[in-house]
């Protein structure tokens, strides 16, 4: 099974060197697709060095400024993410992640796994933006991984789900889901016809509008379904003025 729709998307990487471990780990597990989302220092001599062979993978490397133009055209998006912010996706280990995206992947549309900068990982506004969230289990006394360890185990089990021993992969839904665009467009709109109804106010703004979208994140609405929301959102903004 093919692994060319997978991305590996790196957010704000700091350091050159994990860029070109991370093409490393990923052209030694069959993944083609690294995409940058403003990196600190890239084209880069220490991430040619540590590439070691995988010159390959940053040739072609998409840099871009904004998230949403590494994973707007995604219909899965999941985040790698050890930390725990109170109000969860649902979780993931790297072997479960590897057989979701690959049944997502199968029909040819693209899916993300997005990675955090290597001091704080994956902001909020970036991990509200995934479907699933994906943990690697370690130790609980000294559970930091490395940027480009974290893109190796996850690579792997791609690797493995794809050329591995046949998975049983999950089962399609009726309708494909909205792409990642598509969805954020939505839920701007909801946001601001429920702002126009205050319905949300005060300190615990922040907390429902990230309590929502998680909600639409996991359902996974199809693009039918998002034409229904647009819709309702309307009226509610029409009825709120």
């Amino acid at each position: 099974m093919s692994l060319d729709h997978v991305r590996i998307v790196l957010i704000e990487p700091q350091h050159p060197g994990n860029i070109g471990a991370a093409a490393r780990a990923m052209k030694t597990m069959s993944l083609s697709q690294l995409v940058l989302v403003r990196p600190r220092e890239f084209p880069s001599f220490e991430a040619e060095r540590r590439a070691a062979g995988a010159d390959d993978i940053l040739n072609s490397a998409q840099v871009v400024d904004d998230v949403g133009d590494a994973i707007g055209d995604c219909r899965l998006v999941v985040g790698c993410s050890a930390r725990n912010r109170g109000v969860l996706h649902e979780l993931f280990d790297a072997r479960q992640c590897a057989a979701q995206l690959l049944g997502e992947t199968a029909s040819g549309d693209p899916a993300a796994v997005m990675f955090g900068t290597e001091r704080t990982g994956l902001e909020n506004h970036d991990l509200d933006r995934c479907n699933y969230q994906v943990v690697i289990p370690a130790n609980e006394k000294f559970s930091s991984l490395n940027l480009a360890s974290a893109v190796q185990l996850v690579c792997y089990e791609l690797f493995m789900a794809a050329d591995g021993p046949a998975l049983e992969l999950p089962k399609r839904v009726a309708e494909y889901p909205g792409r990642e665009k598509d969805m954020e467009h939505f839920f701007n709109h909801l946001v601001r016809a429920l702002d126009s109804r205050e319905f949300l106010e005060g300190e615990m703004r922040e907390v429902g509008i990230m309590k929502i979208r998680r909600l639409f994140g996991r359902a996974r609405p199809s693009e039918g379904e998002l034409k229904l929301l647009h819709s309702l959102s309307r009226l509610i903004h029409k009825d709120g003025q």
